[in-house]
């Protein structure tokens, strides 16, 4: 199965409307090297670390979880949440009678 990572990143990078080497360069990468290395991440040649993710999130205004989820529905609902106040988001999941589990950290 392919990442969908490269996917999302060029879909995001689209959706902000910027070039390859644009988005390189608010990430502060060479001019030289910008364009390449996008590529290389939307191809999924490369893949970037998380530190990386979280700056191109940033930079897209998008959360990280974004470019991670393999589900396209739930990858529109973390951004649509994401969107909210933690107010706003603590109100969602009382009405969507989320159930207390372990893993879930407040």
């Amino acid at each position: 199965m392919d990442s969908v990572l490269p996917r999302r990143l060029k879909a995001a990078r689209l959706h902000c409307q910027l070039t390859q080497k644009q988005l390189g360069l608010r990430l502060g990468l060479d001019e030289n090297t910008a364009s390449a290395r996008m590529n290389q991440y939307e191809r999924g040649k490369h893949a970037p670390d998380y530190l990386t993710m979280q700056r191109l999130a940033r930079v897209l205004k998008v959360p990280v979880a974004y470019f991670y989820c393999d589900d396209d529905l739930l990858a529109r609902l973390i951004c649509a949440v994401a969107g909210h106040s933690a107010e706003e988001q603590r109100r969602l999941l009382q009405r969507l009678a989320v159930p207390e589990h372990p893993s879930f950290e407040e």
